[in-house]
């Protein structure tokens, strides 16, 4: 069983400190740092951190992708890009030493046409083969329309493969057409995917079991923020509180999850185990700065705790 992610709008992420932000004024900004960043991407590395393998597909443009391409494979992740004619976006986050509150500033993707996305759906029909484990996380950019992550999926049907799906908005409405092995959603999606504002926390849950036993998904995860998550599957329903500690950002914890649920799956955890190790890695991740992720050794910390 192999681990395959998929991210079809990664970024390159830099981050920085500034002791006051103030309007108007030149701010001085230190600490620099670059990352790659995507939904899939993250996974891969904090799998990587876990020594589980995966192989990371992502379409890649200019020098921005080009220096995407070179942090990953510093940080020994095993990279399958396509290269494409757009330039990869660049996200920013700004650390405020004074008030310890982080800004982040996401950029958009400049529209590509699907045709470039072929060689990428090449590489996934020949490297996503029967029982792996496939990973569709993050954002659309624009111009794809919202069925493409159901494209995908659809052209795999045959291979019985687990899909794990974390996204949001139509995207995702359109992916919950499909047969899925976990979801992610946090509480705010699930409310919206059930066509309310909110929902309370029993509504939450024979929500979430209802999608399962329509075969929605096997597993589906809901992230609860600072409260931790709960995941409903076919026998219930688990929760797991997160450990309350300083947050230094936020940047990757729900990828830093997803990681964590996928590690577990493949050491062949319980459904409590599986939710324990997604928590105890989206909350490591906020332990690091900018966009670190999460490391093992805080991920243990955090499992101590939980």
């Amino acid at each position: 069983m192999k681990i395959i992610t998929l991210t079809i709008n990664p970024a390159l992420d830099k981050s920085a400190k500034v002791n006051d932000i103030t309007p108007f004024d030149k701010l001085e900004c230190y600490d620099i740092t670059y990352h790659p960043g995507g939904g899939g991407v993250n996974i891969s590395r904090v799998l990587h951190r876990l020594g589980v393998e995966s192989d990371c597909l992502f379409p890649y443009g200019g020098k921005t992708g080009e220096h995407l391409v070179e942090l990953l494979k510093e940080q020994h992740v095993h990279v399958i890009g396509t290269p494409i004619s757009n330039l990869t976006r660049e996200n920013f986050a700004v650390f405020n030493t004074e008030t310890k509150l982080q800004y982040r500033f996401g950029m958009p993707t400049s529209p590509f046409s699907e045709a470039e996305l072929e060689p990428i759906e090449a590489l996934i029909n020949t490297h996503v083969t029967t029982g792996d484990i496939f990973v569709i996380s993050g954002s659309l950019p624009v111009g794809l329309p919202t069925q493409y992550y159901s494209k995908l999926i659809q052209n795999l049907k045959a291979k019985q493969v687990k899909v794990v799906v974390d996204t949001s908005g139509p995207v995702f409405n359109e992916v919950l057409k499909n047969e899925l092995f976990l979801i992610k959603p946090n509480q705010k999606e699930l409310a919206r995917l059930a066509g309310k504002d909110s929902l309370t926390k029993s509504e939450r849950e024979d929500f979430a079991l209802k999608m399962v036993a329509d075969n929605i998904a096997q597993y589906v995860v809901v992230s609860l923020g600072k409260d931790g998550a709960f995941m409903a599957h076919k026998n219930g329903i688990e929760y797991v509180s997160a450990p309350v500690i300083s947050v230094n950002s936020t940047i990757g914890a729900g990828d830093s999850m997803v990681a964590g649920l996928i590690y577990a799956i493949t050491q062949n955890k319980t459904p409590r185990n599986m939710l324990r190790w997604g928590v105890a890695c989206g909350v490591a991740a906020t332990l690091s700065e900018g966009s670190d992720l999460a490391h093992k050794d805080n991920i243990e910390k955090v499992l101590d705790q939980i």
